[in-house]
């Protein structure tokens, strides 16, 4: 259903997507950015997809498993990518704490393919030290 919504709001944009080999594989004449990520927390993984929003704080955090959430914030000025944030919390009580936040600026290389941009990140939260492991693919960057 999350995948169904996020294909459709990047088809009002003129982008149509396909999944190749685990990959996000895009083809469009004017491509938007867009950053898809997996997240995996106790042997289960949930993608999460991004695209650049003109208010950051109206981006919701997703909830992996009631113990992270994961937020992606992509802005971009006149349809070129500025920055990316990923936001990793650990859920606790009075309120989530932050464990990492992830910073890339532009420029960011076009390329044909997605990239991978954060390479392989292992995040630890609680007494227990529970692990969440994320990794995101760049895509539809133009020259």
């Amino acid at each position: 259903m999350a995948m169904q919504s996020f294909l459709s709001r990047l088809a009002s944009h003129g982008i149509r997507c396909a999944f190749v080999g685990g990959c996000m594989a895009l083809s469009t004449a004017q491509a938007t950015p867009f950053l898809h990520c997996e997240v995996t927390y106790a042997g289960a993984t949930q993608v999460v997809h991004a695209v650049p929003v003109a208010d950051p704080y109206e981006v919701a955090p997703v909830d992996i498993a009631e113990r992270f959430l994961f937020k992606v914030v992509m802005i971009a000025t006149r349809g070129r990518l500025d920055h990316v944030l990923i936001y990793t919390y650990l859920q606790q009580e009075p309120r989530p704490v932050l464990l990492q936040q992830a910073k890339y600026f532009a420029p960011f290389k076009p390329r044909r393919q997605p990239v991978l941009l954060t390479g392989e990140q292992h995040i630890y939260g609680g007494p227990i030290e529970r692990e969440l492991i994320y990794r995101c693919w760049l895509g539809g960057i133009q020259p």
